[in-house]
């Protein structure tokens, strides 16, 4: 997992609690540390670790704890994409786009890492279907960021996410639907 993502997991848990909750939660994970380089990659299981201790130390599910920091990650992740967003995109075009405009540039700069593969088809113009394909298992992170960028587009109280599968699976698809409110 790249470190940006654990940086700004420690960001979300300093913001949300405070410092002393993200070195307990580096503790009880049994890391050595709770630095992270956003130039390093670093164990998945590290991400698992910290996410489940946070988890049941606020009593909510990993799952539930992905999507939330998910949404948190979207004015982050499109600050440090903006060039390849076109500004004209709203929530659903952002979708469609994000495997071959975010995803691919991403595997090429940092051949070490792996983000998921999103296959987006669009039904029509007001929906579409992701295909989240990811070894991680980590799909609500996915839905969160498709909430976040709904937040983002300001268009939160028009997009309804929908996972159509089991959401711990390798395979999950994400029904996305933006009603005309």
């Amino acid at each position: 997992m790249h470190g940006t993502i654990f940086t700004l997991l420690k960001r979300y848990v300093q913001t949300q609690y405070d410092h002393s909750t993200w070195l307990k939660l580096v503790e009880a994970a049994n890391l050595e540390s709770g630095d992270f380089s956003h130039k390093e990659v670093y164990p998945d299981e590290h991400i698992y670790a910290l996410i489940g201790q946070a988890a049941t130390k606020i009593g909510i599910s990993a799952g539930e704890l992905h999507e939330k920091f998910g949404e948190y990650l979207v004015p982050d992740l499109m600050y440090m994409y903006q060039k390849y967003i076109n500004p004209d995109w709203r929530t659903l075009e952002m979708l469609e786009n994000t495997e071959h405009s975010l995803h691919n540039q991403v595997r090429r700069e940092h051949p070490e890492n792996s983000p998921p593969v999103l296959q987006v088809k669009r039904l029509n113009d007001n929906e579409v279907m992701i295909n989240y394909v990811s070894q991680r298992r980590m799909s609500g992170l996915a839905i969160g960021i498709v909430r976040g960028l709904a937040a983002y587009y300001d268009e939160a109280d028009r997009i309804d996410v929908m996972p159509t599968t089991s959401e711990d699976g390798e395979r999950v698809q994400i029904h996305v639907r933006r009603s005309s409110k």
